[in-house]
């Protein structure tokens, strides 16, 4: 038979600051290895989960999902020292078992929680079904009556009641490959006796921490930076001896060929494993309709009602607001709108300050429903850059809430859709470069200043450009040398870069907030937050809009407090009340304020090289300040000069093509926005939403022979459709590629 072996307990580095393996690092080793399928079981959590299960869908491996949990003999809900956890790994072998895990790890990190998250017996009689559960490690409850106990019957009687509670077939006593680890031998040959004794079937596991032989110190290390600990500490266990790599089939049957049933049940756990994940359909939180209405209804109903009282309905605001309803049903989102309109309303009537961001400023609807507060017609503003019919992703209105109130507005929807439906985003502290110098230098007991000296000399990262230690080698000449010639530099760097990028700890996302139609927990496991009592989701931002939970954005933001304590302050010092959503766009006495240069503390307008532009161009209209805070970024920035002429004396206005001045006008003829770019594609490339979608993100990436791909593609389109010369395709093409990469979303400025 051919020698096929499965990993069934196997950490990544999600089991925090105890693995070193990405994920996709993980899988992409199991398919260099030839295995078809692969477990993944942290310690206590699922973090993991989606993103092990989407990269072995990628890399056609079966994905096995699982957890190595701790379990107490006594129950969960009792908090003592004396209560020792055991490890038992458990995994998932359908939507039952998964949807069964989920609930477990939830429970032991929410009731169960004391040191680490806790199962007990209850729990696990009650949520069993669709899981194999293997007796674990040493740290097993087996293995303590069997190792420390010195006890058979009561190990016989462990090993029966477990396979009690799992039913037969679904609990197997595991038997280690850990080769150098002391008493190991000794074990499997006891749980190969206690196989016999009991009938419950036998599987080995590898208990994998990091992918190559030679990782054992790095992944020491880590345990190091966890412990607050150093490698030289004497009172520490260390597991450099230990080999826990992920290593190949042939090397395990070659150690445990005198048992080759245990080998084979790891492949038919893996065959009786099929859990197929429905992934990226959102199911939106529960909505009240009224009688007889569908929410497409409702929603169209609501934005009539309401924009009557905005604006004049005429044919023009009728037929953007059918067309933009039209997409919106099509794509389901209605109860979407509802729900974003609900709250951002509740904040409006109780004088919490809130702005919504973003491209969705593009929609009518959104404006008829109060959730922006600007009107796309007037602005121009596209409505395909936030939702259109190709768009595979989710809108997103990002909703920014006055931060000392941000916390009502999370007290508003818990109460409204349930405290089981609602919880903030779990985001991951991750080891970045300069960061896993001063954690590895620490560990391996080198001085501070040391550290600190080499951490100094990594560059930082640009504005949404991670820094690496191998950039950061590239960049800066003087680091590689130091690294050619100083072996502790040398040390130093090698370990970090293999720590590099690792979880470190769990934080909350600073916006992220997710509102489940039906309990979280069959959507996504939950925990408390680090030392507090927020509930936060298991899975990350990306995981959890993958399993069906769309994230809604609720960002504390500074300087809408500030606004808010300002109205409050003028209405009791002057009793006049003013409502900043109505706040004339037309008033003189600001611009020529900020045309004499009185910037200070105005948001996005302070800084002295913007303060200078102003005093130059003298601003009249909300345009100009729109252009302003859109050009003054690196590349379109060279454009100010040219927008104050043109501001200066009009007769300098011209378009390069008279289809332009449609969407130019109120930019002076130039181009300033990345809307102005996918509108260029569209009217005179003849592209239409999807394909400009594609050039923006293509564009954005800055690959020298995406670009020139984008270019081709550009001038044909210009030729064929725009019927343009080639002089002035070729000068169209030189006004687009600056703001391709940096251009600024209109809707944003």
């Amino acid at each position: 038979a051919m020698k096929e072996f499965v990993h069934l307990h196997v950490h990544s580095h999600y089991s925090l600051l105890d693995a070193l393996p990405k994920v996709d690092e993980l899988v992409e080793t199991a398919k260099k290895r030839g295995f078809s399928a692969l477990a993944l079981t942290d310690h206590g959590n699922m973090y993991g989960a989606i993103e092990f299960y989407q990269e072995c869908e990628k890399n056609g491996i079966k994905p096995i999902i699982g957890v190595e949990a701790y379990v107490v003999t006594g129950s969960r809900l009792e908090k003592n020292e004396d209560q020792k956890p055991h490890h038992l790994v458990l995994l998932a072998l359908n939507m039952t078992g998964y949807k069964n895990l989920i609930k477990l790890v939830s429970i032991s990190q929410t009731e169960g929680f004391f040191v680490r998250p806790r199962m007990d017996k209850e729990i696990l009689r009650q949520y069993h079904e669709g899981i194999v559960a293997l007796s674990g490690c040493f740290s097993s409850e087996l293995a303590r009556a069997i190792r420390k106990d010195n006890n058979w019957e009561k190990a016989k009687e462990i090993a029966l009641e477990y396979e009690n509670i799992f039913g037969k077939e679904n609990y197997y006593l595991e038997m280690l490959d850990l080769p150098t680890l002391d008493g190991q031998a000794e074990y499997n040959a006891n749980l190969i006796k206690l196989s016999k004794e009991t009938g419950v079937p036998l599987v080995v596991t590898r208990d994998s921490h990091y992918l190559e032989t030679d990782d054992a110190e790095a992944q020491d290390i880590l345990t190091c930076i966890r412990d607050g600990k150093t490698l030289e500490d004497g009172n520490r266990m260390s597991y450099a001896s230990i080999d826990s790599s992920f290593c190949g089939a042939d090397d395990v049957w070659e150690r445990f060929s005198h048992i080759p049933e245990a080998l084979e049940n790891t492949v038919k756990i893996a065959a009786r494993v099929d859990l197929k994940l429905e992934l990226n359909k959102w199911f939106f939180p529960h909505i009240d309709l009224p009688p007889n209405k569908n929410a497409d209804e409702f929603l169209s109903d609501l934005v009539y009602e309401r924009l009557a009282k905005l604006m004049e309905i005429t044919n023009v605001v009728k037929e953007r607001v059918e067309y933009e309803l039209g997409i919106i049903k099509t794509k389901g989102y209605s109860p979407y709108f509802i729900v974003v309109a609900d709250y951002v309303n509740f904040a409006h009537d109780n004088g919490i300050v809130e702005t919504t961001r973003g491209s969705g400023a593009g929609s009518i609807v959104a404006y008829a429903m109060g959730i922006t507060t600007v009107n796309p017609l007037y602005f121009k503003l596209p409505f395909e850059r936030f939702l259109n019919p190709f768009r595979p992703s989710a809108p997103d209105f990002d909703a920014d809430f006055a931060d000392d109130r941000r916390d009502e507005m999370i007290a508003y929807v818990t109460k409204k859709y349930g405290a089981d439906k609602v919880a903030q985003i779990i985001t991951f502290g991750t080891m970045a470069a300069r960061g896993a110098l001063r954690d590895v230098g620490r560990a391996l007991g080198y001085p501070y200043s040391f550290c600190d000296q080499i951490s100094k000399m990594i560059p930082m990262g640009a504005q949404g450009f991670q820094m690496t230690l191998a950039k950061a080698m590239d960049l800066e000449k003087d680091l590689a040398e130091l690294y050619k010639k100083n072996p502790q530099v040398q040390r130093l760097i090698d370990l970090a870069q293999k720590v590099e990028g690792c979880a470190r700890h769990t934080s909350i996302h600073a916006a992220g907030v997710v509102i489940a139609q039906s309990p979280l927990t069959d959507f996504t496991p939950i925990q408390y937050e680090t030392g507090g009592t927020r509930i936060t989701t298991q899975y990350e931002m990306h995981a959890v809009e993958a399993a069906g939970l769309l994230k809604m954005d609720f960002l504390g933001i500074r300087n809408l407090s500030i606004l808010g304590r300002a109205v409050e302050i003028i209405e009791k010092t002057t009793g006049q009340k003013i409502d900043i959503f109505k706040i004339p766009w037309d008033d003189k006495k600001t611009y020529d304020m900020l045309a004499r240069g009185e910037t200070n503390s105005v948001f996005q307008l302070s800084g002295s090289g913007m303060t200078r532009y102003l005093r130059e161009l003298k601003p009249s209209t909300i345009f100009d300040i729109n252009a302003m805070v859109a050009l003054f970024r690196p590349g379109p920035m060279e454009q100010i000069p040219e927008y104050i002429r043109r501001k200066q004396n009009s007769q300098l206005i011209e378009y390069l093509d008279p289809r332009m001045e449609a969407y130019l006008d109120q930019s002076l003829g130039l181009i300033v926005y990345q809307d102005d770019v996918l509108l260029t594609s569209i009217h005179l490339a003849g592209y239409n939403w999807e394909e400009a979608d594609k050039f923006r993100k293509a564009m954005g990436k800055k690959i020298p022979e995406e670009m020139a791909k984008q270019k081709e593609k550009f001038v044909k389109g210009c030729k064929s459709f725009g019927k343009l010369p080639d002089d002035k395709i070729k000068k169209l093409w030189e006004m687009i590629e600056p703001f391709a990469a940096y251009g600024f979303n209109k809707a944003h400025a």
